[in-house]
C-alpha cells in the first residue's frame, strides 16, 4: 500500500479523476451487506450520511487519483459520552485483499488517539463481514454486544451485528 496516500477529504475527492468517494459509497451501500442505507441512496443522501460537519472528520485513501477507500471518525455519543470515537470505513472491491482495511483502521486508530478520544466503539459490524470482523480483533477490538438478526443481508437474509470496542 506504499503508492496510496491517506489524506483528509478535500470536496474534489468526492468525484476524483476518474473515481471517487461517491463511486466507492454506490459500491459499497448497493451491496446490501455492509450498511443499512438504502441501496439506492442518492448523492444528496450520501454526502448527508458520510460527509458530516466537525467534530466529524473524513479521510480518503487515494492511488494515482482515484479514492480506493475512506474512513469517517467523531464521537460515538454527544457531551458526556464525546471520549469515546465512532469510526465508519468503506473499501472498494478493486483494492480489497491489498491490506488497505488495515491501514486505513490503523490511520483511524492514530487519529482518535490524536484527537482525544480514550476508546473506539462500532455500533453495527455485520456478523457475515468476516473480513471486516477478523480485521477489528485483529487490531485489538472485542465483541461487547450482538444483536440477533439485526440487519438485513441481502445475500444471506437476517444475520446478527456486533458491537465491537476497543480502549485507545
Amino acid at each position: 500500500m506504499n503508492s496510496v496516500e491517506i489524506r483528509r477529504f478535500v470536496d474534489d475527492d468526492w468525484q476524483g479523476q476518474h473515481s471517487g468517494l461517491w463511486d466507492v459509497w454506490r459500491e459499497v451501500v448497493s451491496a446490501g451487506e455492509s450498511y443499512d442505507n438504502d441501496p439506492n441512496s442518492t448523492e444528496q443522501d450520501a454526502r448527508s450520511h458520510w460527509l458530516l460537519p466537525p467534530p466529524f472528520e473524513v479521510w480518503v485513501a487515494v492511488e494515482d487519483g482515484d479514492v480506493l477507500g475512506t474512513y469517517k471518525v467523531g464521537p460515538n455519543k454527544g457531551r458526556l459520552g464525546d471520549h469515546v470515537a465512532n469510526a465508519s470505513f468503506m473499501v472498494s472491491t478493486r483494492a480489497r485483499g491489498r491490506g488497505l482495511g488495515r491501514t486505513l483502521g490503523e490511520h483511524c486508530l492514530d487519529r482518535a488517539r490524536e484527537l482525544g478520544f480514550t476508546a473506539m466503539q462500532f455500533n453495527a459490524v455485520v456478523s457475515t463481514n468476516t473480513v471486516a470482523v477478523r480485521l477489528w480483533r485483529s487490531l485489538g477490538f472485542i465483541i461487547v454486544g450482538t444483536i440477533p438478526d439485526g440487519f438485513r443481508s441481502t445475500k444471506y437474509g437476517l444475520v446478527d451485528f456486533h458491537i465491537m470496542y476497543r480502549s485507545l
